[in-house]
């Protein structure tokens, strides 16, 4: 089977999730706990809901990922198990709706040699558009030098990366709000810092073949940008860093609405990415078809008012690939 293509012409989702049950038994079988992990249990899914809320939404076509927490808990044979388990039911899923659903693959990161073969299984065997990758796996950060090899692979490939958060390993978790729901603080703050890493590694440089989707609005980035690109400046005058083109570097990244772009966060997200980068993410089913509804439907207003309702949903995911 050959890498599927993004459709023409339909309206694209590029952040949702299906809670499938190679997920769910996945994370027994690995001993993962989503509530003691996230703060939050997994919510229920099925693919009759989900198709009935894009109908509802005017969502034609919608790229699942895995959601978090993300598969490996310390023994690569495992997790490489696990991972195929939930990738090889993700393409049957999609078999059987291929004109609503797509996905990227997940990966057993951060074992290296699982990543490559599931990366060459999924994209060549299965489908796949592309794949998913957590901000950090088991606390190993994508930029570090660990993974160079799996993105060499998918810039080779041209491959859509998907970045979706992880908690850090190591939190302040009592008495602090921010330690308990990671969906509050910790899923933006460890989006920005693999991105910041990532930058200031030269990983996406050296590898521009990489079409990176980075989630919520761009996280903490509109604010880190000019703090960032200062930083690094001076880390680079000492010697302590090789020099970014922070602004070359950070124009290649494409960034999903979901979360709240509505009143403020779009507006910072235009002050740093290319419009022509923007696409619409959900992130349903953990946020209830109600409240994304009411969300998609202000998000549709304003964007009709800015002349980019048919760019975000249409024109952006066809030149994406």
């Amino acid at each position: 089977m050959h890498q599927k293509q993004l459709p023409k012409g339909k309206k694209v989702d590029f952040h949702s999730h299906a809670i499938l049950p190679s997920y769910v038994n996945g994370m027994k079988e690995l001993g993962i706990d989503p509530v003691a992990e996230e703060g939050f249990p997994l919510p229920a899914w099925s693919v009759e809901n989900h198709l009935k809320f894009m109908a509802d939404a005017g969502i034609d076509y919608s790229i699942l990922s895995l959601p978090t927490p993300h598969v490996f808990k310390g023994e690569a044979s495992r997790s490489r198990r696990v991972v195929r388990a939930i990738n090889e039911e993700m393409a049957e899923l999609c078999r059987r709706f291929p004109d609503q659903f797509g996905f990227v693959a997940a990966l057993p990161l951060p074992d290296t040699e699982g990543a490559l073969a599931e990366i060459c299984y999924a994209m060549e065997e299965l489908g796949a558009l592309g794949v998913k990758v957590a901000s950090n796996s088991a606390g190993v950060y994508l930029g570090n030098p660990q993974l160079e090899e799996v993105f060499a692979e998918l810039s080779r490939r041209k491959a859509l990366v998907i970045l979706h958060p992880s908690p850090a390993r190591q939190l302040p978790r009592e008495n602090i709000v921010t330690g308990r729901v990671m969906a509050l603080f910790e899923y933006p703050a460890d989006t920005t810092r693999t991105v910041l890493n990532l930058l200031a590694s030269g990983t996406l440089a050296r590898n521009p073949g990489i079409r990176l989707v980075v989630p919520h609005c761009g996280s903490f980035l509109p604010y880190m940008k000019s703090r960032g690109k200062a930083m690094f400046a001076m880390l680079a005058g000492m010697g302590m860093m090789e020099p970014v083109d922070m602004e070359t570097e950070i124009g290649k990244l494409y960034f999903d609405l979901a979360g709240d772009p509505l009143p403020d966060q779009m507006d910072m997200l235009l002050a740093i990415a290319d419009e022509k980068h923007i696409l619409y993410g959900s992130d349903y089913p953990y946020v209830p078809a109600p409240v994304l509804l009411k969300k998609k439907t202000a998000l549709d207003m304003a964007l009709a008012e800015r002349g980019q309702l048919e760019q975000v949903y249409m024109t952006n995911p066809e030149c994406l690939l």
